[in-house]
């Protein structure tokens, strides 16, 4: 057990291209270490263009078997997390033809390289389901925020113009002010609330479609399992 721990903090602290290097020899640890460090990003992108937990769940494994049958491909000219990604797209993409053979395809080439997540891609959930509610209610409390911690004179102007809808006269006489200080502080207001959120929101991405602990762990004992016994362990070079 000691020499398992030592043998597996060893894998743990190499770079990905040595990991390549060691699965090339036929060591399961380390293609067990690979999948343990890329699992939750990989996750994150499946999520993001499948809309389902259960099927990028599926994506990513079928992903992981495609990645073992063709590592002695893999030249180190990209990262290797860029290359799992490639691999991860394909394979979802194919299930959203599968799925829906006439959708629209191409805003999946906005899936992020590096972890963050794009909402709603097409096939995705539908938006009437707990999740997306929760989801909503989420949006809506940011942007409630945000319009919160916008100076008052801004936050007056924003609040007639944009939510309530009021026209620029309407709104130059609730507020007595001119129709030109009208237009420029929602203009500075707009502005000031996308950096608000743009702030908020990549800190809310980080955390989204969370796949660590319990989940990363069974999904990687399942792929070790079927690469083990349907393929048998070891690689032709």
């Amino acid at each position: 057990m000691i020499q398992s721990s030592l043998a597996k903090a060893s894998y743990v602290q190499m770079p990905d291209i040595e990991l390549v290097a060691c699965v090339l020899r036929g060591e399961q640890m380390a293609f067990q270490t690979v999948m343990e460090r890329h699992n939750q990003r990989l996750y994150r992108t499946a999520r993001g263009i499948v809309g389902d937990d259960v099927e990028a769940e599926d994506v990513i494994q079928e992903a992981w078997m495609l990645a073992f049958g063709a590592i002695t491909s893999f030249r180190g000219e990209a990262a290797l997390l860029t290359w799992l990604i490639r691999i991860v797209i394909n394979e979802a993409r194919g299930r959203l033809r599968k799925r829906r053979p006439q959708a629209e395809l191409s805003d999946v080439e906005t899936a992020q390289q590096s972890g963050t997540l794009i909402l709603g891609f097409p096939g995705g959930q539908k938006v009437d389901d707990p999740e997306a509610n929760a989801a909503r209610t989420e949006a809506r409390i940011l942007v409630e925020q945000a319009v919160d911690r916008l100076p008052e004179s801004f936050r007056l102007v924003f609040l007639l113009r944009d939510v309530k809808e009021c026209s620029i006269a309407e709104t130059a006489a609730i507020l007595d002010i001119r129709p030109e200080t009208i237009k420029t502080r929602l203009f500075r207001a707009r502005k000031m609330l996308r950096d608000d959120l743009n702030t908020a929101l990549a800190d809310a991405l980080h955390g989204s479609f969370p796949f660590l602990g319990r989940r990363c762990e069974r999904l990687t004992k399942i792929v070790m399992h079927r690469l083990s016994g349907h393929h048998g362990w070891g690689l032709r070079t």
